[in-house]
């Protein structure tokens, strides 16, 4: 079923077990451990953005011209977003596109990576907007002004770019890649494919639509580590019914330029690579 089709509504929740330390994110130099509680919340009437991590900014045909490159979206003085619009770029030719976000103690720029070297031959449109903190809301207690944010960013680059909504992505590396599960997952019905690279964790709160997954982590990551981290997000969501893409590679708290590829042609694709490794407590592939 696509992400736009049935649309299911749950109770929010951690999606690894309670009371375990999941991740330890860094910002401004500390390490901070994240415990994973169970909260519950329910979805009533219209959400206003940001409201239970709800975003409301929809592809729609644009209305203001943009040349390829990167340009500042002015919404911020001091934390923008950036639009990159690649090379070749036509306003007649929806493009594909990924919502992409930093790392802990990133900036907008930061949050172009690890995309941004194959935007051009990829024909490929990334916003990436900063967080309004040192990292993303939800990592800092909940959903509130980063959401409020990004609806901004994603309806003024939708105003400026032709949108696939077929293939629209939320993505991101460390903290930003926790942020996109967690804020994918109450989206699906905007974002078909979410990209996670080195996640930590993923607390929705709710889980909207169906999209599919690609993680990948490095066995060697001392950040976030591996077991603590993807090894016990994925199954879950596996067990949840998503569609997941999982890949481990013998790294650290990194994206392999391979990764970064691998990822890239699952999502223009929409099929998985044909040789994955398999999930922790699976069976190997035949």
């Amino acid at each position: 079923m696509s992400a736009a089709g049935a649309t299911t509504t749950m109770t929010r929740r951690w999606l690894v077990g309670p009371g375990v330390a999941l991740a330890a994110t860094v910002a401004g130099g500390a390490r901070t451990e994240v415990r994973a509680v169970i909260r519950r919340g329910r979805q009533t009437g219209t959400p206003e953005p940001g409201a239970q991590g709800r975003l409301l900014a929809r592809p729609a045909p644009p209305t203001e011209p943009i040349a390829p490159g990167l340009h500042r979206l002015g919404l911020d003085r001091a934390r923008d977003a950036v639009l990159l619009v690649p090379a070749g770029y036509r306003p007649d030719r929806a493009a594909p596109f990924v919502l992409s976000l930093h790392g802990a103690g990133g900036d907008a720029e930061g949050g172009l990576y690890p995309l941004r070297d194959l935007a051009d031959e990829a024909g490929l449109v990334l916003l990436a907007p900063a967080s309004r903190g040192p990292t993303w809301d939800v990592i800092r207690g909940g959903f509130g002004p980063d959401v409020a944010f990004i609806d901004a960013a994603l309806a003024a680059a939708f105003a400026r770019v032709a949108v696939d909504p077929t293939r629209l992505a939320v993505g991101g590396f460390s903290d930003g890649a926790s942020y996109a599960l967690s804020l994918g997952l109450g989206n699906g019905d905007l974002f078909g494919h979410l990209l996670a690279f080195s996640p930590g964790f993923a607390a929705p709160a709710a889980q909207t639509g169906e999209p599919r997954i690609f993680v990948s982590h490095g066995t060697r990551d001392e950040v976030l580590p591996i077991d603590r981290c993807s090894r016990r997000l994925v199954p879950p969501l596996q067990r949840a019914g998503y569609d997941v893409t999982y890949v481990e590679f013998d790294g650290g708290h990194t994206v392999p330029s391979e990764i970064a590829q691998r990822a890239l042609a699952w999502f223009l694709r929409g099929s998985a690579p044909p040789a994955e490794r398999p999930l922790p407590g699976t069976p190997a592939a035949g």
